[in-house]
């Protein structure tokens, strides 16, 4: 009897650690929409008439500045400017604050960005695409209104596994062992998008960090097809919390949670296996492209974080959660 009860014992003591393992400590509490209609959309006849989504926001004084994927009828992609004082009405300009202007962006457009500021500088990463390949780029300001592009940083078609396309730049906001960090998206020679990991010493010249991806998809999962870096990941006692987004094989795209290890960011740690968040609302599944909320931008504001996102293509709405103290 007493075999069968330590047998017993350790079994449970076993199921609770593995219990343990599976749990994870995040930043913030559940999600819920604020409010539950979007609060940008497309406007006019002009540079904003098909869509405005994808946003990165920033905090600049007391102010949420967002920058967000602005499309014309056309299908070029340029950014707009909006802000606002409480993060959910927004007053854009007039003008869009980054047009495509080099080769690497004519016909296509600017798209996607993620913003982070170290220091006074703030830096922006995009898509550039030119309707032949879309690439990751970079761009640097003072203001979130002048820009200075820096050009291609990862490169299409010539990566360590990534053999396309590279998008969706998340820089960590702090250094890591002496470097900059970066998480970025690639297409693997199978064809399915997932994350990488690149490295830099000045936040301008960047390199791939791994010969594989660090995220990469899972069959039968939310993210089967995709998982694309999100906002810049939060950096917590417990590891890099990396929001990201999911998309399975019929392409309807989720928000999913990764934690990677502080001190050394190829090291994944920990990742939800069921999506925090998805499309739900008729703007969320109804657009240019249905069933499709991505989640690019991210602020936390006094004792809440708010969670900016695309939907469908064509609009964007904010997500809310409280701080975890």
């Amino acid at each position: 009897m007493r075999r069968i009860f330590g047998r017993l014992s350790f079994l449970v003591l076993a199921v609770l650690l593995l219990a343990a393992q599976k749990e994870a400590q995040l930043p913030f509490g559940v999600w819920h929409r604020a409010p539950e209609t979007p609060i940008l959309a497309p406007h006019g006849n002009g540079w904003e008439s098909s869509g405005t989504f994808n946003p990165a926001v920033a905090l600049r004084g007391d102010k949420i500045v967002m920058l967000y994927r602005a499309q014309d009828k056309h299908g070029t992609s340029r950014l707009g400017y909006a802000e606002s004082a409480d993060g959910i009405h927004f007053t854009r300009r007039d003008e869009p604050v980054l047009t495509p202007s080099e080769a690497y962006e004519k016909d296509g457009g600017v798209e996607d960005p993620r913003l982070v500021q170290f220091g006074e500088t703030y830096y922006l990463t995009y898509t550039g695409y030119n309707k032949t390949d879309a690439q990751l780029c970079l761009a640097t300001s003072k203001d979130l209104t002048h820009w200075e592009r820096k050009g291609v940083i990862i490169p299409a078609n010539k990566g360590n596994w990534n053999v396309k396309w590279t998008k969706s730049g998340a820089i960590v906001p702090e250094k890591i062992d002496g470097k900059y960090w970066m998480y970025f998206l690639g297409t693997s020679v199978d064809g399915k998008d997932q994350a990488g990991l690149a490295s830099s010493t000045d936040l301008l010249h960047w390199a791939e960090a791994t010969p594989t991806p660090v995220l990469t998809v899972r069959s039968g999962k939310f993210d089967s097809r995709v998982a694309e870096p999100g906002p810049a990941p939060i950096v917590t006692p417990e590891g890099i919390v990396l929001i990201y987004n999911g998309a399975d094989d019929k392409l309807v795209y989720r928000t999913g949670v990764a934690i990677l290890d502080r001190n050394d960011p190829r090291k994944l740690l920990w990742r939800s296996d069921t999506p925090i968040f998805s499309p739900e609302k008729e703007w969320e599944k109804v657009g240019q492209v249905p069933n499709v909320v991505f989640v690019e931008g991210m602020v936390r504001q006094n004792d809440r974080y708010l969670f900016y996102y695309g939907s469908a293509d064509k609009y964007i709405g904010v997500a809310e959660a409280s701080a975890v103290k």
